[in-house]
């Protein structure tokens, strides 16, 4: 959101000090930057849930693959290792589902719906930027009959400019005045707000990971093959590969 005043004349008294004019400039562009802040956070954490949602479907759709694999039909021990990744991919699936409900409710929805309040504090800066405009139209019509000789006509709008000055004055200080109270308050009432929600977003990524840890755990200890170590089974995939490169259908020319 951007702020850009109106271009008029501007009468020879001031209307609002410049150290009041710098704190409501800086108070609004502290929110400007929090708008804009909250509706990025907004669109990644959608992003994030979404990738989430994504990686867990395509693990599911990956095991059940290799579960329909001819080869399993073959190997029953190859078909057992299928069936218990098949069955961890799905409980990931399970989780991570619950994990992106929660994320859902405790911190995207709260986001939207904080970011739905900015549209009414824009319009507040814009009615006190109208009446500042109206207020200094006006004021500028008052003195402009004050440089004048003071004669019966004179005085008379004189005092008709002055009379309509007085409400779109006060209209102006009560709008400057609120906004200068609660913008402030606005502002420092997001860490109230959003702690709850960032808490809930640590809590289910750690419920989501704790359970994958067992998941991933109980997985090894089925489909593991006991006494070999991660280099071991490395040096037995490339004698295997060794071996399918070692038949003439897939010799080099």
């Amino acid at each position: 959101m951007s702020w850009i005043p109106f271009k008029i004349g501007q009468p020879k008294k001031q209307i609002v000090s410049k150290t009041v004019e710098r704190d409501f400039e800086r108070e609004y562009d502290k929110l400007q930057k929090l708008e804009d802040q909250t509706k990025k956070l907004h669109k990644d954490m959608k992003k994030s849930t979404e990738a989430d949602i994504a990686m867990s479907k395509a693990a599911v759709k990956i095991s059940n693959d290799l579960l329909n694999n001819p080869l399993c039909e073959q190997d029953p021990s190859f078909q057992e290792s299928m069936v218990a990744l098949d069955t961890a991919m799905r409980r990931m699936d399970a989780f991570n589902q619950e994990k992106v409900n929660q994320i859902q409710k405790t911190v995207i929805d709260p986001l939207k719906k904080y970011s739905s309040v900015f549209p009414s504090l824009n319009m507040a800066v814009k009615r006190r930027e109208q009446a500042m405009q109206d207020y200094k139209r006006l004021q500028s019509k008052v003195e402009k009959y004050e440089e004048k000789e003071k004669t019966g006509p004179v005085m008379v709008k004189l005092h008709q400019a002055r009379e309509e000055l007085k409400p779109v004055r006060d209209d102006f200080e009560a709008k400057n005045r609120q906004l200068l109270d609660e913008m402030p308050k606005f502002y420092h009432s997001r860490i109230d707000y959003f702690q709850p929600s960032f808490e809930a977003l640590i809590r289910a990524q750690v419920v989501y990971f704790t359970e994958m840890y067992k998941i991933f755990d109980e997985l090894t200890e089925q489909i593991d093959t006991p006494g070999q170590t991660d280099e071991q089974r490395e040096r037995e995939n490339e004698a295997k590969l060794n071996e399918l490169r070692a038949l003439s259908i897939v010799a080099d020319d």
